[in-house]
C-alpha cells in the first residue's frame, strides 16, 4: 500500500479506515457542515420536512447569511426571513447574518478542525483546507443529506503536490501565487483532484493569505485545496478557546499524482484577463496597453480580508484615485472591518476615494451594490471572471491582488503595483 497523502489521511481517519486509495467510494464522518442563505434553508425545507427534519447534531451545523445582505429587494429580503425561520425552528446557535463572508466566519471563529471534513454547500468551500481539514463544496441536495445524517459519500481523489520554495517579495501577495499555478495548469488542470500546497514560500505566509491558495482551488477545478496545519494555524485556533483538535498529517513518502514547484521569489505581479482565470499576464505587459478601468473592487471570500485591506491601503495612502473611477471596497468580514477601523486602514482607503460597502459576498456574485453594466470593465480582487459574473455579460473582469487593484484605482488602468511603490 502507498503511503498516504494529507487529504487521504482525512479522508481515511473520516471513514474509519487505516487508508483509502484513489478511486475508492467511501461514507465519510463529517466534522462541520455550512450552508448560506442562498443555498440553505430556502433550498432544503420542502425535503427536510419529508424526512421529518432530523438533524444529526445541531453543533455542527452552521449558517451564515452573506448573498443577499442586506436584502436589495422583496425577494431578497423573503429568502432572509425564510433562513431565520428554519434556525429558529431547529435551534441552530451558529447562524451569523451580516458577520461576513460564509468561508471566512467559520475560520474567524475556530469552527474549522484540522484532521476533519468540512462540507459546504458553496463551491469555494475548500477555503477550510487552509486549517488542515478536507473541505469540499456540495450542492443543496448533498447538504441535506449531510445535515440528516452526519455522513457523505465521496469518491477519493488523486492528489497533486504544489511546492513554493522561496518567499514573496513585497510587492507580491498569495494571490498571484494562485494566478501563477492557475495559468500554468489551466482551470481544470485539477480536476476532481485534491491539491496540497506546501514548502518554504506556503509557510512564510499568514493565514489570510493561506486562505487563498486553498479558496483558488475551485478554480483549479479542485476537490480540495489543502495546506499542512503548523503552529500558525494551531495557535489561532486556541485563541478562539479550542482544543479539542487532532491534525494529521502526510506521510514523508506520501505519493503523489503529480508534483508542481515554484519559487516564491521570482514572482512578480500578475493578471488574470477575461474571460476565465487561466488567462494569466503580468501587470507590467498590460500596463503598457493602459486597459481603461470603470471599476475597482476590492472584495469577496478570497480579497478583502483584513491583510488585504491593510495591502490596498498602502499602496494608496496619501493619493487620490483617477477621476470617473469607482473604488470600491467590501471587507470579507466585520471582524476585518473592525480592525481595519481601529487601525486607520478603512480612514485611509475612504480618504483616498473608496467607498466602503457592506460585508458578504455582494458584487463577485452580481449581487448587490457594485455590478457592472454594459460594456464596463473592472479590476477586482475576486477569484472569477467568467462572462456576466460580475454583471452585465459584455463586461469585463481582470482578477488580480487588493496591492494591484488598488495601483490600476490611481492610474486609472492597469498597473504594476511597484509603480506606486518606493
Amino acid at each position: 500500500m502507498s503511503q498516504q497523502t494529507l487529504s487521504h489521511k482525512i479522508l481515511a481517519r473520516a471513514a474509519g479506515k487505516t487508508s483509502v486509495t484513489p478511486g475508492e467510494i467511501i461514507w465519510a464522518k463529517v466534522g462541520l457542515a455550512m450552508m448560506t442563505d442562498s443555498s440553505g434553508p430556502r433550498r432544503i425545507q420542502a425535503n427536510h420536512i419529508r424526512l421529518k427534519e432530523r438533524i444529526w447534531d445541531k453543533d455542527k451545523v452552521v449558517v451564515i447569511s452573506d448573498h443577499f445582505v442586506p436584502a436589495h429587494n422583496e425577494g431578497e429580503a423573503l429568502i432572509q426571513r425564510i433562513t431565520r425561520q428554519w434556525v429558529e425552528k431547529h435551534g441552530i446557535q451558529k447562524y451569523h447574518y451580516g458577520e461576513g463572508i460564509c468561508h471566512i466566519i467559520p475560520v474567524e471563529r475556530g469552527y474549522i478542525r484540522p484532521g476533519t471534513v468540512m462540507v459546504g454547500a458553496d463551491s469555494h468551500t475548500p477555503t477550510g483546507g487552509a486549517l488542515g481539514a478536507f473541505a469540499v463544496g456540495v450542492g443543496s441536495t448533498e447538504i441535506l443529506g449531510v445535515i440528516v445524517t452526519g455522513e457523505i459519500w465521496l469518491k477519493v481523489p488523486r492528489t497533486i503536490r504544489v511546492w513554493w520554495d522561496g518567499k514573496l517579495n513585497p510587492a507580491v501577495m498569495a494571490k498571484d501565487m494562485m494566478l501563477r499555478l492557475i495559468g500554468e495548469i489551466g482551470d481544470d488542470g485539477a480536476s476532481y483532484q485534491a491539491v496540497e500546497y506546501s514548502g518554504p514560500g506556503v509557510k512564510a505566509l499568514s493565514l489570510d493569505e493561506r486562505l487563498v491558495l486553498s479558496n483558488m482551488t475551485t478554480e483549479l477545478g479542485g476537490e480540495a485545496g489543502i495546506i499542512e496545519p503548523d503552529e500558525l494555524v494551531l495557535e489561532h485556533l486556541r485563541a478562539q478557546g479550542q482544543t479539542d483538535f487532532d491534525p494529521l498529517y502526510a506521510d514523508p513518502d506520501a505519493e503523489y499524482d503529480r508534483e508542481l514547484g515554484f519559487d516564491a521569489s521570482l514572482l512578480e505581479p500578475l493578471v488574470a484577463c477575461p474571460p476565465n482565470p487561466s488567462n494569466v499576464f503580468l501587470a507590467r505587459e498590460l500596463a503598457a496597453d493602459k486597459i481603461r478601468l470603470d471599476q475597482a473592487y476590492i472584495g469577496a471570500c478570497t480579497g478583502a480580508k483584513y491583510t488585504d485591506l491593510v495591502a490596498a491601503a498602502e499602496i494608496v495612502k496619501g493619493q487620490q484615485i483617477a477621476p470617473g473611477l469607482r473604488f470600491l471596497v467590501a471587507p470579507a468580514s466585520r471582524q476585518a472591518f473592525r480592525r481595519a477601523l481601529a487601525d486607520g486602514t478603512i480612514s485611509t482607503l475612504v480618504e483616498a476615494g473608496a467607498t466602503v460597502l457592506p460585508t458578504g459576498c455582494g458584487a463577485c456574485a452580481g449581487l448587490g451594490n457594485g455590478i457592472l453594466a454594459s460594456g464596463e470593465r473592472a479590476i477586482s480582487s475576486t477569484n472569477r471572471n467568467y462572462p456576466g459574473r460580475m454583471g452585465a455579460r459584455d463586461s469585463e473582469v481582470y482578477l488580480a491582488s487588493p496591492r494591484t487593484v488598488a495601483a490600476s484605482a490611481l492610474a486609472g488602468h492597469i498597473v504594476d503595483p511597484r509603480e506606486f511603490e518606493g
